[in-house]
């Protein structure tokens, strides 16, 4: 599944705050390993980064400030989310192996599952165009490389591009 061991999206792991969750979805798109709640406070959230050794990608100004998140935060400068986006991949790179290979909704690896195990799990029209499915083990979401896919990486492209 991975194509460039080493790259930024490969190593490194995220929290975005509550102001990113649009950056944080089209980094999981990318295949970044990033957390995101849109509830959580900050003391949490640097808690929780912390913990999981993550950078906090924010807008916040006084989260940069915190004592404890010094040094663990990258504060986010665009109002757009491919300025957003452009910005942590000038930083950390962008593995275009590693592109759809997490859950959108929550950030688990995709794991290959065989056709037969989703035939309840999709429409009948997708289960019997597609052949091949991968799955999030965590919250059951299940996707097949169909049309949207190819619209995705598009607009991956588009919004790196700017």
């Amino acid at each position: 599944m991975r194509e460039k061991a080493g790259s930024g999206a490969d190593t490194v792991r995220f929290f975005a705050d509550s102001m990113l969750g649009s950056l944080a979805r089209w980094m999981r798109t990318l295949g970044y390993d990033v957390e995101y709640s849109s509830s959580i406070d900050d003391k949490e959230l640097v808690e929780r980064a912390l913990e999981e050794h993550r950078i906090i990608l924010t807008r916040d100004t006084l989260l940069v400030k915190r004592r404890r998140a010094r040094g663990r935060c990258l504060f986010i400068t665009g109002d757009e989310v491919g300025a957003q986006l452009r910005q942590v991949a000038g930083i950390y790179g962008v593995s275009a192996g590693l592109a759809l290979t997490r859950c959108l909704r929550c950030n688990t690896l995709l794991e290959d599952i065989g056709k037969e195990a989703v035939e309840d799990k999709v429409p009948p029209y997708v289960y019997s165009t597609q052949e091949r499915f991968s799955a999030c083990l965590r919250c059951g979401r299940v996707y097949w490389a169909g049309t949207h896919r190819d619209k995705m990486l598009d607009e991956i492209d588009r919004l790196l591009k700017g």
